[in-house]
């Protein structure tokens, strides 16, 4: 039983990656109606750009602020693609097409940090942040858990309580009609595109000394972050937040698992077929009456 506390508590810097991700690829599918498979790779981009500038001597900080910015450089640019050259694309062109810029990112991605060889990822909060029920709870599992509900808060808020979230509502459900009343839908689309890019990024930042850090493993994070999309529909914060917790503590949980330890990279893939399955429940109950 302890040994299994351990593994979940363990999980919980992951977790409030997959949140953190998983609430972004909400906030991304409902103000620019993209379902973007490009979230983690964003974030990478801007990690690695951190590891690049400290094993060339750089201070911890101040490269810590320059991936950022270079995260968000890179979701602002994957923006401008979606925004100008695919503007009046339906959904799934658009989501193909995110998937295209992921293959794409990856591919560069590798040719310039060398592969799948791990590199050496400074830890940003080393350390404990108190112990829970006997088991030590990192600062970097406290920080990422913050800092996904901190962006549900924000990301609710903003959409439900200002008249810029009032125009990304309108621009996502209508968005001829809203560039019609003087909405500047592209610049709109931008802003959201570079909010989330730094976002991720600074996720990613913090749990790659967790992980594997390399461009790769760090990229195809996109697939717990879109599960726990998927448990919200790609609509609601909160229950995507709370899916991607969710998520993260059960990984833990197999991990601590000998048995079945060797397939937790699957649960990502079982939450979305049972998803999936579920939202399907009704037309296939009408087929079998």
């Amino acid at each position: 039983m302890e040994t299994l506390l351990t593994s979940a508590v363990a999980g919980l810097a992951a977790a409030g990656a997959y949140a953190i991700l998983g609430v972004c690829a909400v906030f991304t599918c409902r103000l620019v109606a993209v379902v973007n498979f490009t979230g983690a790779a964003i974030g990478a981009a801007g990690t690695f750009l951190l590891i690049v500038l400290t094993e060339n001597g750089v201070p911890l900080w101040p490269a810590v602020l320059i991936g950022i910015a270079g995260g968000t450089l890179v979701g602002v640019l994957l923006g401008l693609i979606l925004t100008f050259l695919f503007a009046g694309a339906g959904a799934s062109t658009k989501a193909a097409v995110t998937v295209a810029l992921l293959v794409g990112l990856i591919a560069i991605g590798l040719r310039l940090t060398g592969g799948q060889h791990p590199r050496v990822m400074p830890d940003l909060f080393p350390g404990s942040a108190f112990r829970l029920a006997g088991v030590e709870v990192t600062v970097a599992a406290v920080l990422t858990i913050g800092l996904a509900l901190l962006f549900t808060v924000l990301a609710d808020r903003f959409l439900n309580g200002t008249r810029m979230g009032l125009h990304l509502r309108a621009l996502s459900e209508r968005p001829m009609a809203a560039e019609l009343l003087g909405v500047k839908v592209k610049l709109l689309s931008i802003l959201v595109w570079g909010a989330t890019g730094a976002f991720t990024t600074f996720a990613l930042m913090i749990i790659a000394p967790q992980r594997s850090p390399n461009f790769m493993s760090l990229s195809m994070l996109v697939v717990p972050a879109l599960a726990a999309a998927l448990v919200g529909l790609f609509r609601s914060f909160w229950i995507a937040l709370a899916g991607g917790i969710l998520l993260g503590v059960v990984e833990g949980l197999v991990s601590g698992i000998d048995a079945v330890s060797q397939y937790r990279g699957a649960i990502p893939f079982l939450v979305i077929l049972a998803v999936l399955l579920w939202s399907q429940r009704k037309a296939r109950w009408d087929e079998a009456r």
